[in-house]
């Protein structure tokens, strides 16, 4: 089985930074009842997330999020804010009810978070572990199911 741990992504400041500076979050999510259509129509359409900073980031959660069998949909999400998805709530929050949003690396092995080599987020794969676990459950997330 999977362990879910914390994943810090491009850190600005030291290993004292804030505890929620630059980080992938593992999002577990269900769809709000009704919302579904809504959903696959703003992906179709290319309006998911317009507006945001965060750009096509929502696109590539939604092709590499999985549908679980009990319903929740989990995704790994990059996000720079100091609140974990500040700038990405409202574009979801529309169609899912976030249940979980939670660290995906532990941050003591973040080689930027912990001072060995700054801004090594941005070629880093300290996620891919916990992604290709997730890519094995359940199946792709399909909006219009």
């Amino acid at each position: 089985m999977c362990s879910f741990l914390i994943v810090l992504i491009r850190s600005k400041q030291s290993a004292t930074a804030a505890y929620n500076e630059d980080m992938r979050y593992l999002v577990t999510a269900r769809v709000k009842p009704g919302r579904r259509a809504a959903l696959e129509q703003a992906i179709d359409e290319g309006t998911l997330g317009r507006g945001s900073v965060a750009g096509d980031e929502y696109f590539r959660n939604m092709a590499e999020a999985r549908q679980l069998d009990d319903g929740r949909v989990q995704w790994v999400e990059v996000c720079y804010c100091a609140t974990p998805l500040a700038e990405e709530r409202e574009y979801w929050e529309p169609f899912f009810t976030l249940e979980k949003v939670q660290d995906a690396h532990a941050r003591s092995r973040c080689r930027d978070w912990n001072g060995t080599e700054p801004w090594a987020c941005g070629d880093c794969d300290c996620s891919a572990r916990l992604e290709a676990c997730l890519a094995a459950k359940g199946r792709a997330f399909n909006p219009s199911e």
